[in-house]
């Protein structure tokens, strides 16, 4: 393994071709030098100059090495800078992991401008569901999650900053004979069969939805279960049934469906993006610009 004094000072003769002026610039006295490059060429075992008593100048294998010798140490020279980067929060790997609304909502923008003020975090992105990012948060396999709840329902044991919350409204096929009304009551809907997440990707969310339908008497019927947003949508196309979804959903246009508000269900949800505390500092740079995107948007409907 050859120091990398020696690289630097490999570097320094190549470009001065003169063991003087190198020393020179080296600041060390000339015998010195004299031997780490003749310990560089032992090293190598072959040799990097040719020298007369008038001249110094690179052997073909010196001038082979002079590039990747300057880029070994630029790179060594960045190491300092990458490492006060990553303590800043400024550089690294950021793994987060979203679930479908937001992904209709605010959520590209949110990514756009974190990319254009943080260049050199890394996002390794990942759509997954409540439950599927509990489990990766468990196996350390990311760092912040954006998560779908009941309001005031995010999951213990996280830090959390509620960052959307909306209405949940009515996706029904549009030859269902409410879809002619502009407002629905849930008494309009509330046979039809649902179309609904399980209840383990979003607990608090599905058990909001059953609790709304025995408030007004009625008895929920499951008719088909779907993870996916884009997938309860086309079922609701297909004349599966109806669903629930956040209103922000409602961007995802699919032939076939027409999206209701139900006011009386007084259905709402919201969305947090969760970490574990205290976060890594590219995570608490991704927190602080998330706070700061939601502080200048206009309030949710």
């Amino acid at each position: 393994m050859i120091e990398l004094r020696l690289w630097r000072q490999f570097v320094t003769l190549a470009e001065e071709l003169h063991f003087g002026r190198a020393a020179t610039r080296l600041h060390m006295t000339q015998p010195p030098l004299t031997q780490a490059i003749q310990g560089l060429e032992r090293a190598i075992g072959v040799p990097l100059f040719a020298r007369t008593r008038r001249s110094v100048a690179l052997t073909p294998a010196g001038a082979a090495l002079l590039a990747p010798a300057r880029r070994l140490l630029a790179a060594a020279d960045e190491l300092p800078r990458v490492a006060q980067a990553a303590a800043a929060g400024l550089a690294g790997q950021l793994r987060l992991a979203f679930v479908s609304n937001i992904a209709y909502g605010p959520l590209p923008e949110w990514l756009r401008s974190f990319r254009l003020a943080h260049p050199e975090v890394a996002l390794q992105l990942r759509e997954a569901t409540l439950d599927v990012q509990l489990e990766a948060f468990d196996a350390d396999e990311i760092d912040a999650g954006f998560v779908l709840h009941a309001p005031g329902a995010a999951p213990a044991g996280f830090a959390a900053w509620a960052v959307q919350g909306e209405p949940l409204v009515m996706a029904l096929p549009a030859q269902h004979p409410a879809a002619a009304l502009a407002t629905l009551r849930l008494a309009d809907v509330a046979g039809e069969p649902l179309v609904i997440f399980p209840r383990p990707i979003a607990p608090s969310l599905f058990d909001a939805v059953l609790a709304a339908y025995r408030a007004q008497g009625a008895t929920p019927r499951i008719g088909q279960e779907a993870i996916q947003m884009q997938t309860i949508v086309n079922l609701v196309s297909a004349g599966m049934g109806v669903a629930w979804v956040p209103a922000s959903v409602t961007h995802l246009q699919r032939p076939g469906v027409v999206y209701r508000p139900v006011p009386d269900a007084d259905l709402r949800c919201e969305t947090s993006l969760l970490w574990r505390a205290p976060p890594p500092p590219v995570v608490q740079r991704f927190v602080d610009h998330v706070v700061a995107q939601v502080h200048v948007r206009a309030p949710a409907v």
